[in-house]
């Protein structure tokens, strides 16, 4: 093999590589709900099949000459790993449906071992042993650098925009089979037909197989053991993540819970009177800014409340838009004059906005046990959006029950309160309004309807009800309300989440998620 010839294979390896990796982690996140080790588990894997395939190249190359035999190996390889790197995803979402998830671990190992094993054994082919012998190295590990950086680049912020991850592995795959039938040539006869043929009959194989492989395939993975047939009606993918949407209207990011489509304060499926009570904790929001858009059904609500002139909602994904656009209940928000939607990272957009005030910000972000969690609940993070609120400004935000979360806006902010599972903070003292919140909360109209008519039974009874709730916490504690002192004293043995410690990150082990 020349050298030129070494090269270009370990690019091109280089670059399927690391594309597979990508695809692997964003598996591995979905099944897993995105924890802060999911990315560890799939890279140890990942390097111990990259480990075991080098070393199983050493032992089968030894240290002579290259052999005829050796020379049908990197054929034989690339085709093995493009198999196997295309079948890991498919077998992965028929195993979490009977086993448990770590189980896939293994099928990553394998097919990254076989990958891994084609780069020892270009350079053992390519390389002559002279004195020249590090320098061809040097060329050969620079091509598979250049390869993987292409690759990662390419996968993850091209096609993963483009295609779906079903479209994505099979077309991977049939890259693979093509770098196999290039290999192919290298071998002696007759073996270079049978392999060649063997080639081309995977890439059929692949492209064939690309519908049944994948069919339920993000179902599968979600629902895991409570899989049996169902379909996702909506499922939206782009490279900042897989949104699916089940049957009633629950919506996950990444597998997870992130809402429901649904704007009904009476069957209030996705509790949304949380952003309802900001009528009672602030006496008229005019700017408002929205960390987190999902469905939009808060948004909905807020852009809707009597008095708010403007809206500003931070959505990293793109993929929540389109789906906002196909449910009736929130669709008018994309064209709403006092919504502005930006793309981007919520802590981001507010570093790079220093000096924009906002009466009140909303927060509804996920797990608090998720990856990069801590950007949204440190200390940190609530003192820096503390200084994006006006005077008498309100912040809530969803802790999901993490009472290092609570006890870091307890220390943020000169005052603050828990309400369900989320807190509420501001500048100043909050004192909750139940008229001013009856008052308001019968003015929301959203397409013409009212929020709540208390004309009708039903709708009386549901105010009645969220009233006696904000009577019941002018101080102390309720189930729903609690002060500061009485989260402090709860939270007295645990941390808050600060930058440094990232303890709500790992509050959840890997290998303790549920299958």
């Amino acid at each position: 093999m020349k050298l030129g010839h070494a090269a270009a294979v370990a690019g091109v390896s280089g670059l399927l590589a690391l594309s597979w990796e990508i695809l692997w982690y964003r598996l591995i996140s979905f099944i897993t709900g995105g924890p802060a080790s999911a990315f560890g588990v799939l890279l140890a894997s990942y390097l111990c099949g990259l480990a075991f395939g080098s070393l199983w190249v050493r032992r089968a190359c030894g240290d002579g000459e290259p052999t005829p035999a050796q020379l049908r190996l990197p054929s034989i390889l690339a085709l093995a790993a493009a198999l196997m790197a295309w079948a890991v995803a498919p077998v992965a979402a028929r195993l979490v449906t009977v086993g448990p998830w770590p189980l896939v671990l293994p099928l990553i190992a394998v097919a990254a071992g076989l990958q891994g094993a084609i780069l020892p054994l270009v350079a053992h082919l390519g390389i002559a042993p002279d004195a020249k012998a590090g320098a061809r190295l040097s060329w050969i590990y620079l091509a598979n650098i250049v390869g993987s950086t292409l690759g990662s680049l390419i996968t993850g912020f091209v096609l993963l925009d483009i295609l779906n991850f079903a479209q994505v592995s099979s077309l991977l795959g049939v890259v693979g089979t093509g770098l196999a039938l290039a290999l192919a040539w290298l071998a002696p006869m007759p073996s270079r037909f049978v392999l060649a043929g063997a080639a081309q009959a995977t890439a059929v194989l692949v492209a064939v197989l690309h519908g049944p492989a994948f069919g339920q395939f993000w179902e599968r993975l979600q629902l895991k053991k409570d899989y049996s047939g169902q379909h996702f009606p909506h499922v939206v993918e782009t490279r900042s993540g897989v949104i699916t949407v089940n049957d009633n209207g629950g919506i996950y990011g990444g597998g997870v819970y992130d809402g429901v489509f649904n704007i009904d304060l009476v069957n209030d499926r996705n509790r949304i009177l949380r952003p309802a009570l900001i009528l009672a904790m602030h006496p008229q929001p005019k700017r408002i800014l929205v960390i987190g858009l999902a469905s939009g059904s808060w948004t909905q609500l807020l852009a809707n409340m009597p008095g708010v002139e403007d809206i500003t909602a931070i959505e990293i994904n793109p993929g929540y838009l389109e789906l906002i656009g196909r449910f009736p209940q929130v669709a008018s928000l994309l064209k709403n004059p006092k919504v502005h939607i930006v793309i981007d990272d919520g802590r981001r957009w507010l570093e790079a906005h220093p000096t924009e005030k906002f009466d009140v910000v909303v927060q509804n972000t996920s797990f608090h046990w998720r990856g990069h969690s801590t950007n949204l609940l440190s200390i940190e993070y609530l003192q820096m959006v503390g200084l994006h609120l006006g005077t008498g400004g309100l912040f809530i935000w969803n802790t999901t029950d993490s009472i290092h979360a609570q006890k870091a806006g307890c220390l943020a902010f000169a005052d603050a309160l828990r309400f369900d599972n989320h807190m509420a903070a501001s500048n100043r003292p909050i004192v909750l309004n139940p008229r001013r919140f009856t008052e308001k909360i019968q003015q929301i109209r959203i397409e013409g309807r009212p929020l709540l008519d208390t004309s009708v039974p039903e709708h009386a009874k549901r105010l009645a009800e969220i009233q006696r709730l904000i009577s019941e916490m002018p101080n102390g504690r309720t189930a729903y309300f609690e002060r500061c002192p009485s989260v402090l004293d709860k939270c007295k043995d645990g941390p808050p989440v600060t930058e440094d410690n990232m303890v709500s990150e790992f509050a959840r082990s890997w290998w303790s998620i549920p299958d």
